[in-house]
């Protein structure tokens, strides 16, 4: 291809070879106390936790402006995956690749391994539960990897495994973790375990939740599959009664912080203004405003907005559909306002954060966001989008003097966890089971349990400003969100819904606002098993069956009973407003379904595995648009 890569990073599985091989002679002559040929097991667990943060380089990058989260006016990366396509001879996208075989690797197979020996079980038990939650991850993003020959150092090209495989191998991990945390381990610890755990801090029933949690995430996304009622739903309704149940189960990995005063960026979270990562170029998109504000638009047939003729609120001026799915805002009645809004999106309203004890000042907050995935102008188009902390100004950390950002707010703090599981997600991966098998009762129960578990995680993390000075934080107090949380909670949205009108988009809208926008990974999987809302016929969508050689996709609109995300359209969804782009000429119509796998490990070292890769080979230009096995309904396809 024309485009050269932009830098070398070191091959994953060929490094890997040469320093996992055996104690031979070479190992023999380590006798240097400072790196030493064999550590405790115990030792490695700090390392392979702070590793999580490598996710957050992939979602920011690649995955939350393919998916409509976040629009990104980077020109190079944001613009690539905002239009589901990407280069091949780049990296970026792949850093969890390099995260599972190499930060992961071989340090947690011999902290397993190690562990085992020792019988030191509910060590080598959380050991295995990173690595079911870790291969999970990786076969969602890229689909078809290297499993069974992975960690052999014997080989120089490693055959890729396929997903029914992988599917199967996850869960078999996530169970032995569950078998090793349930025996019995004499182990006196001490501070082994609580000093190197940034999860649970050695909560070893934390640990138990977290495995079923990983299985729960496992089989959810097969919940599209013909035989999932028959197959895999009982499995997951059962993990899930054993999985993380309230927003103090949630598994989050503590950060240090510091800002300016520590000596490795690394020691502040990724998304926080110390870093910079995120400065102005990246934004939320207006698919979340809509969703989060109950501002949903009604298209007409020519695929544009509705505008009223007399509007009675300024800040909106068109139509709304006629069923919003997680509030209303502009209906200024108890119980119709989510305050999550107020956290998870951002707004320059209340620039000097004077009313953030004021509930009315707080719910008259105007928000916006990218009116497509690859630009910071808004729908409305006569108010620029605010950053991500909250200002429409260059981004100025705490080290600079006020009015500046300051360590910044929510997750988007420079001493914010990473975010890996929530009971929120898991609550909603159960209601969507249970209303599959038609059990509506138990799957309104479990939506309720979830969204009181989303709006407790949420405010668990808030960061209130100072009222009056400009240094960052969020704009609304514990006391005020708290008011507005019971409110929401006991009206029209979640108690007063009633479970004869709760719909499989209910469940799968607030899924989305509660993965928001940490768990991005898990959002782009709902969005392909349920393939993007893309009008096809049959099993799956194709070309001739969803798009054609226009390089348009035809969607299901919003009145579609059979849509499950309303209001959400693909950058090339034909006729439909700020969308309606014609994809790269490489995707071949079709939208991106799984990142390509790491080019400076595979496609330098491992290409001729890749081009035996089926039903698209891996060097194929449209591989990044061939669907993974847990979105088609049944088996791969034979051509």
């Amino acid at each position: 291809m024309k485009y050269m890569k932009k830098y070398i990073l070191i091959p994953i599985l060929s490094v890997l070879m040469l320093l996992n091989t055996s104690c031979d002679d070479y190992l023999d002559v380590n006798t240097n106390i400072d790196s030493p040929d064999y550590i405790e097991d115990y030792l490695y667990l700090s390392g392979i936790q702070q590793s999580f943060q490598d996710v957050f380089y992939d979602l920011t990058y690649a995955i939350l402006p393919m998916i409509s989260m976040w629009s990104s006016t980077q020109t190079t990366y944001g613009y690539y995956y905002g239009n589901h396509y990407y280069p091949q001879s780049v990296d970026t996208g792949a850093l969890i690749w390099r995260t599972i075989y190499w930060n992961h690797g071989m340090n947690l197979e011999n902290l397993i391994h190690q562990a085992l020996n020792a019988k030191r079980y509910h060590l080598a038990g959380i050991g295995y539960a990173i690595k079911a939650y870790g291969w999970d991850m990786l076969t969602k993003v890229y689909g078809e990897v290297p499993l069974k020959q992975a960690f052999d150092n014997e080989r120089v090209l490693f055959d890729y495994d396929y997903q029914p495989d992988i599917y199967d191998a996850v869960r078999v991990w996530a169970y032995k973790a569950i078998e090793y945390m349930d025996m019995d381990d004499s182990t006196n610890y001490g501070a082994e375990i609580t000093s190197n755990d940034w999860i649970y801090k050695g909560d070893i029933d934390k640990w138990r939740k977290f495995a079923y949690g990983v299985l729960v995430r496992n089989l959810s996304s097969l919940s599209n599959k013909s035989d999932f009622t028959t197959k895999y739903a009982d499995e997951l309704i059962n993990a899930a009664t054993k999985a993380l149940q309230s927003y103090t189960d949630d598994a989050m990995v503590e950060v240090a912080g510091g800002s300016g005063s520590v000596p490795y960026t690394g020691y502040n979270n990724f998304w926080g203004t110390q870093r910079g990562n995120l400065s102005t170029i990246y934004y939320q998109h207006d698919y979340m405003v809509q969703l989060m504000t109950g501002t949903i638009p009604k298209y007409d047939v020519d695929g544009k907005r509705v505008k009223q003729d007399n509007p009675s609120n300024p800040y909106y001026q068109y139509e709304l559909l006629e069923q919003q799915y997680i509030t209303d805002t502009l209906v200024h009645l108890t119980g119709h306002y989510d305050p999550r809004v107020a956290v998870k999106l951002s707004t320059d309203s209340d620039p000097e954060y004077l009313g953030i004890d004021d509930p009315e000042i707080v719910k008259s907050y105007e928000y916006y966001g990218g009116q497509n995935n690859t630009t910071r102008t808004n729908p409305g188009g006569q108010v620029t989008t605010p950053h991500l902390y909250g200002r429409t100004v260059a981004v100025k950390n705490s080290t600079t003097t006020l009015p500046n950002d300051g360590i910044g707010r929510w997750i988007f703090r420079d001493n914010a966890p990473y975010v890996l599981m929530t009971a929120a997600e898991i609550k909603l991966c159960l209601a969507e089971a249970y209303w599959k098998k038609g059990d509506i009762t138990n799957a309104y129960n479990a939506f309720k349990a979830a969204i009181r578990a989303d709006l407790d995680f949420t405010v668990s993390l808030l960061y209130p400003a100072t009222k009056g000075v400009v240094g960052g934080g969020d704009k609304i107090t514990k006391s005020v969100y708290d008011k507005f949380a019971d409110e929401y909670y006991a009206g029209p949205y979640v108690e007063g819904l009633g479970e004869n009108n709760l719909t499989l988009s209910h469940i799968m809208m607030q899924k989305f606002v509660a993965l928001y926008p940490w768990g991005g990974i898990e959002a782009w999987t709902d969005l392909r098993k349920y393939h993007y809302d893309i009008n096809y016929t049959n099993g799956y969508p194709s070309k001739g069956n969803g798009w054609d050689d226009t390089r348009l996709i035809e969607v299901k609109r919003d009145e579609d009973p059979n849509k499950v995300f309303k209001g959400y359209f693909l950058g090339a969804a034909r006729d439909i407003e700020f969308r309606n782009v014609a994809y790269n000429i490489y995707n071949d119509g079709s939208p991106c379904y799984r990142i390509r796998p790491r080019y400076n490990s595979e496609y330098m070292w491992n290409i001729e595995s890749l081009e035996k890769l089926k039903p698209i080979a891996g060097t194929a230009p449209d591989y990044h648009c061939s669907i993974p096995w847990f979105a088609y309904p049944d088996e791969y396809p034979t051509n």
